[in-house]
């Protein structure tokens, strides 16, 4: 299990997802530049990221789950 926030994580998301904030929460610094640059992927990569975060399937850059506890 991943040493990262759970609601930290989907606030971001939810809020600044567009910017790839989550991304850069959790480690992932490539991926939240990529989606700084395209806007969350024109939204739906930020849909599909909030998703994944609710059902505790998004990971860390270390591979671990961001699950709520």
């Amino acid at each position: 299990m991943s040493e990262k926030n759970w609601v930290a994580t989907l606030l971001l998301c939810f809020f600044l997802g567009v910017l790839g904030v989550h991304r850069f929460y959790v480690g992932k610094i490539g991926t939240g530049i990529l989606m700084l640059i395209t806007g969350g992927g024109f939204g739906i990569w930020v849909l599909i990221d909030f998703i994944m975060i609710i059902v505790g399937s998004f990971k860390d850059k270390e591979g671990n789950p961001i699950k709520a506890s």
